[in-house]
């Protein structure tokens, strides 16, 4: 049975796609892995990627995802992997989400990983007498460190997946050089950051995800908070429209060395800094 703890990429013994049951998505996401080598051009202290290393993914079989991602979705609508697998009371398909084990815009096949997925949606949606089918309403959802949105391959399958109820989930964990490197290992210009941050929301909906949590027994200090304010103000006072943040804490143990060093916050801590994101204007969802 699935849970919102267990986010196992083998789950469906599937070489390229997966599902879980989201707790920030209220139901099964179907997971999109372009990473399978466990590569990512980043090295987050909180990730769950176990053997995680550095580097780009691999070459895409497309042919295999496309008859991954079409034969999967069709056992979710027609197939009893709902009531056999997933929790009563999220029995239901939120979102596909390009996700996986290392920064899926990596992948040089991007744009035509959209341009499938959009294919296979555009066969399974909903036609008369055909039963049930895909909901126009599930989201394709793209999880991106961002670092890569300068791509004009990038850009334009992410102009592609705006047409098919697509958003971006842009990771800000921290809105300084000095806090990125120590929370995603990564050096990292600000102003790169957020001219990538720019060009995501002109070709898609753009969500910020940040992860919030305590490292060595200390939570983000208030500078921390107020670079991450003045980062965002920033941006929405140029004109650049963020659809809001997605919050949350530590739910799973990081499998990175740092591990032992990182605890959860209290909810109200979450809370309180969501309700300070709150106040430039925006829609904050909090998942602790």
């Amino acid at each position: 049975m699935l849970n919102v703890v267990d986010h196992d990429r083998n789950s469906a013994a599937l070489r390229y796609v997966y599902p879980v049951v989201s707790r920030r998505a209220g139901g099964v996401s179907v997971g999109i892995n372009l990473n399978p080598n466990n590569a990512c051009n980043w090295r987050c202290i909180y990730c769950q990627v176990p053997d995680l290393t550095r580097g780009t993914a691999p070459p895409v079989d497309l042919v295999l995802l496309e008859t991954e991602l079409r034969t999967f979705l069709t056992e979710l609508l027609h197939g009893d992997f709902m009531q056999t697998r997933v929790p009563e009371g999220a029995r239901r398909i939120n979102d596909l989400a390009l996700s996986g084990n290392g920064e899926p815009t990596s992948a040089t096949e991007f744009a035509e990983v959209i341009a499938l997925i959009a294919r296979v949606r555009h066969e399974l949606a909903l036609r008369p007498g055909s039963g049930q089918a895909l909901p126009e309403s599930v989201k394709t959802v793209l999880i991106t460190n961002g670092s890569l949105l300068y791509r004009s391959d990038v850009q334009s399958g992410l102009r592609e997946m705006a047409k098919i109820q697509g958003e971006v989930w842009f990771k800000l964990d921290r809105a300084s050089e000095s806090g990125m490197l120590r929370v995603n290992d990564t050096h990292v210009r600000i102003d790169k950051v957020r001219s990538n941050l720019i060009a995501a929301i002109s070709a898609c909906p753009t969500w910020l995800q940040t992860c919030w949590f305590a490292l060595d027994d200390e939570a983000p200090s208030h500078q921390d908070e107020d670079d991450y304010l003045d980062f965002v103000a920033g941006l929405l006072r140029d004109g650049h429209a963020l659809q809001g943040v997605l919050l949350y804490g530590l739910a799973r143990p990081s499998l990175q060395f740092e591990a032992p060093r990182l605890s959860a916050l209290p909810a109200d801590h979450l809370q309180a800094f969501a309700d300070r994101i709150a106040r430039l204007g925006l829609p904050v969802r909090v998942s602790v």
